[in-house]
């Protein structure tokens, strides 16, 4: 795992400083401790950040083709390459590492863009073709590894890992884009289709783009996007022995490594499934870490002991508390643009914790939204089959007022919250869902945006490209279109950006096994009754997971990472929350109605209401205005 940063000119191939590239570089220097380097030719710039992970001495970067006329920066691992190691050496490559970044460049020059869809992996790389007078960027399929890039004012275009490596140059504008904000406050992070400045943007999941020094700056072309629309049609005893062997599969793929390796465990489904498959792949005991708090409500150590004790792991753990919150400068100083999945902060603590002992660990990520394991998803399936039953004409009135008079009841057990199910079935499917995953619903941010505010963003609404997205879906069904937008929008934009920006800054290498590809596209394929079925999520994992784990592991209802903000913001951080609505970074914005916000931010200190969510949001808005120095 590494950091990457360049700068390439597509136009007149003007001199690239060296010293430019390597403060980028060194920008994101927790990326890659072990090793740093920086090539310029005409016109390009190629800087790296190097964690070792395989082939520790042999293979530094920027590395060259072995003819030298390729030059590529890479970050994160191929887990097929010493397979199309052997095929490339069987059409004459030559090899001069043992690692798998000399296995991208040989592929590169071989099959060119196709080489992406033989690579088997997470990845964001960039190579330069001195041949082709070419500059090729790339992304993996799901989006695991990120890539920013900006067009500078000198024609000159930036990239990096992080944003803050592209902050690192002079030339990049630092001006908000005010409809990032909308996004922001409706989803809790800033999608893959924006970024925070304007001008700035990311290479989407399963994208490239190809660059020339005499020509334009060309769009970035999709490579890859996984298909809800076809259904398998074996019995659920087949599906079940295809799924255990793609999942060990996947596992044991991402198992191998030259320095030491561990595993995330929750007690959950998803990381106890990763754990057992690595016990079983194992000679020696797996080491695997949790994360507890102090709120015996919310803690799952119990069982993620329970899985521990079942393999025989050498088992560690650590307690989040509420004093933790002492470090949101540092937790807001990891994504650079404003991120609010509160779930963040004890992720960076298990990475902390996995770092102790291990430079690389398994998690359990993506098994939620490729085998449909949210709730949402079996809310969305229900009010699916209400809209076939219902007309349109007649679901409006009839829910439309059942969801305005009906109480918000924060308060009330889950099957009494219905508010949100009404206000759901008045719209489409697609409308409906965005409404489901949204943090702050669109008629709360209206009342908190200030009049000049509301003017700058005009009609625009961040559930529309969610919405269009969703709509557009390869599916058949709307749990379908949801499952696919959940892996589109949501997984690269909150999931992947949490797991990266945390463990990166403490130089972790994390794995998602249950991310691979063709385990993806398996997924995608199983009729809706494989995925929920007897109000179960996630049904054919479960099953197949029996004969490994626990009967209360697999069936217990879904904790989620659940950090308890709610009572952190009416005890320990009150004074953080009654103070955000004129925060000097976001009172400077004048974004919002600041006597809005204070009402809110003392309603949830009262007891009255919850409002947790969008306090912790703007608490993290404010702290990431500051870092960015944009306030």
């Amino acid at each position: 795992m590494c950091g990457i940063a360049g700068l390439f000119h597509c136009g007149t191939p003007k001199p690239v400083d060296p010293a430019r590239v390597k403060a980028m570089c060194d920008a994101m220097s927790h990326r890659g401790p072990d090793g740093e380097g920086v090539w310029t030719g005409p016109g390009v710039g190629l800087g790296h950040r190097r964690l070792s992970i395989i082939d520790l001495a042999g293979s530094p970067q920027p590395m060259a083709s072995a003819d030298g006329r390729a030059m590529l920066v890479f970050n994160g691992e191929i887990y097929n390459y010493r397979e199309l190691r052997s095929e490339l050496q069987a059409a004459g490559a030559r090899f001069r590492t043992d690692g798998d970044s000399e296995t991208i460049l040989a592929a590169w020059q071989k099959w060119g863009p196709g080489c992406l869809s033989r690579l088997h992996g997470m990845f964001a790389f960039a190579i330069y073709d001195a041949d082709r007078r070419e500059l090729f960027l790339a992304r993996d399929r799901l989006g695991v590894k990120p890539l920013y890039m900006a067009q500078l004012s000198d024609g000159s275009l930036a990239f990096a890992s992080e944003l803050k490596g592209l902050l690192a140059h002079p030339l990049l504008r630092r001006e908000v884009d005010p409809l990032a904000i909308e996004d922001y406050l409706a989803w809790g992070y800033v999608p893959d289709h924006r970024s925070i400045l304007r001008g700035v943007e990311k290479l989407p999941a399963g994208h490239y783009r190809l660059l020339r020094h005499d020509a334009p700056p060309a769009k970035a072309v999709r490579w890859w996007d996984v298909s809800f629309a076809e259904r398998r049609r074996e019995k659920a005893a087949d599906l079940e022995a295809e799924l255990l062997f793609r999942l060990r599969e996947a596992v044991a793929s991402r198992m191998a490594a030259d320095v030491p390796l561990g595993a995330f465990l929750s007690g959950g489904v998803d990381s106890s499934s990763v754990v057992a498959l690595m016990a079983e792949a194992s000679r020696d005991p797996v080491r695997t870490c949790s994360i507890g708090f102090d709120d015996a409500a919310l803690d799952e150590t119990n069982y993620a002991r329970e899985i521990a004790q079942k393999f025989g792991t050498d088992h560690r753990e650590r307690v989040v508390s509420a004093g933790d919150f002492t470090e949101i400068d540092r937790l807001a100083a990891m994504f650079d643009e404003p991120f609010a999945d509160a779930s963040a902060l004890p992720t960076w603590r298990v990475c902390q914790l996995a770092r102790e002992t291990v430079t690389v660990a398994l998690s359990g990520d993506g098994a939620d939204e490729a085998f449909a394991g949210y709730r949402r998803h079996r809310f969305h399936a229900a009010e699916e089959r209400a809209r076939g039953i219902l007309p349109a004409g007649l679901r409006g009135p009839v829910f439309g007022t059942l969801g305005a008079i009906w109480p918000k009841a924060d308060w009330a057990p889950r099957p009494l919250r219905a508010k949100t199910t009404f206000q759901s079935l008045t719209a489409s499917g697609e409308a409906g869902y965005a409404r489901a995953l949204a943090v702050v619903a669109p008629e709360l941010r209206g009342g908190l945006y200030s009049p000049a505010m509301t003017r700058e963003l005009g009609e625009y609404r961040a559930e529309a490209p969610f919405i269009e997205l969703m709509a557009n879906a390869p599916g058949r069904s709307g749990l379908d279109r949801a499952q696919y937008a959940d892996l589109a929008f949501w997984l690269p934009g909150d999931i992947l950006t949490k797991v990266d920006r945390t463990s990166m800054a403490v130089s972790l290498e994390a794995r998602e096994p249950l991310l691979d590809h063709r385990l993806i596209e398996f997924a995608a394929t199983l009729p809706e009754g494989m995925r929920i079925r007897g109000g179960q999520g996630k049904w054919l994992l479960k099953h197949a997971m029996e004969r490994h784990l626990p009967r209360d592991v697999l069936y217990r209802p879904k904790q989620g990472f659940v950090t308890p903000i709610a009572a952190w913001l009416r005890g320990p951080l009150a004074g953080e929350a009654r103070a955000i609505a004129r925060g000097a970074s976001l009172g400077r914005t004048g974004w919002f109605d600041a006597d809005r916000v204070a009402a809110l931010a003392e309603a949830h200190i009262s007891g009255r209401s919850d409002h947790s969510r969008l306090l912790w949001q703007l608490l993290m808005l404010d702290k990431s205005l500051a870092r960015l120095g944009v306030a």
